[in-house]
């Protein structure tokens, strides 16, 4: 395994690697321990996740981020962790809200992802009506049932399946596993990316309605998933998805950002929140009002 740190001081405005990975951005990490998604910090814990064939492991400690990989990962861990962000800055860009303050204030550090976009895809259409613990146990098991695994130093790892090894899946084998009704939208949009239908990379190009547009066209695939992918995977920060906590927040605290269809509301509530990263806003309002903390 080769082996890098980052100093956290390098990193403008830090980085909270238990909130980054565990705030409901992405379902394609794994902590050491078993209890990702449980609710409770594990310092110095190592996360692990697969990319392109690789390991990769990454932790906190003593005021250093290590990683550790089966190659030189560490232009892939600043990509998928967004380390080049200069939080800072785009905190002080934010607008003047008392909620958003009190967001940033709480969970410093947190940074958004930008996870591989078909296993951004599956795990959010996995997500409808879904806890994030139990969204994260649907990922990693189509992770242990179709995709590659790697052995490294004795440990096993499970990379996502590629379009073409979960496209073999049956909706039976899927609603088997715990999927449900999200069975058949999972093997009919990996049928999509496999054959070339259409693949969500495309939608990078495009500007932000547009693409949001074109992600629909994936079955199982609505405006607030489409916005997930786009956040989460593409690098559309204004992206701003409205789940439920969401719509809370308008309910509660953007009352006049409420337009009655959801792109009037998600263009108002993307004006209030600062535009160009009012998709940082969001996820940082989203996971102060979901933990409560």
């Amino acid at each position: 395994m080769e082996t890098g740190t980052i100093p956290l001081d390098d990193l403008a405005g830090g980085l909270d690697l238990y909130r980054t990975l565990e705030s409901g951005q992405s379902y394609l990490w794994r902590r050491d321990d078993g209890e990702m998604y449980g609710g409770t910090p594990a310092p110095g814990a190592w996360y692990s996740t697969v990319v392109d064939g690789d390991v990769i492991r990454v932790r906190t400690r003593d005021g250093r981020l290590e990683w550790e990989s089966t190659t030189d990962a560490e232009p892939t861990v600043r990509r998928l962790l967004r380390l080049d962000d200069d939080l800072e800055a785009i905190v002080a860009a934010g607008p003047d809200d008392q909620l958003l303050r009190e967001a940033y204030e709480a969970h410093r550090g947190m940074r958004l992802v930008q996870d591989p976009a078909f296993g951004c895809l599956i795990s959010f259409i996995c997500s409808a009506q879904m806890r994030v613990g139990r969204i994260h146990t649907m990922v990693k098991t189509l992770a242990s049932e179709y995709g590659d695994e790697i052995v490294v130093d004795g440990e096993t790892y499970h990379a996502f399946p590629t379009p073409d090894q979960l496209a073999t899946a049956t909706e039976a084998e899927l609603r088997e596993l715990g999927l449900g009704y999200r069975a058949p939208y999972v093997v009919r949009t990996a049928e999509m990316v496999a054959s070339g239908e259409a693949h969500p990379e495309d939608a990078r190009e495009l500007e932000y309605e547009a693409a949001r547009e074109y992600l629909t066209k994936f079955v199982g695939v609505g405006d607030k998933v489409a916005d997930c992918v786009l956040l989460f995977s593409l690098e559309f920060d204004e992206a701003v998805p409205l789940d439920t906590w969401i719509k809370s927040a308008i309910e509660d605290y953007f009352p006049d950002c409420d337009r009655g269809s959801y792109a009037a509301t998600s263009r108002a509530l993307r004006e209030r929140l600062g535009g160009e990263y009012a998709g940082y806003a969001q996820t940082y309002v989203f996971h102060h009002l979901r933990t409560g903390e």
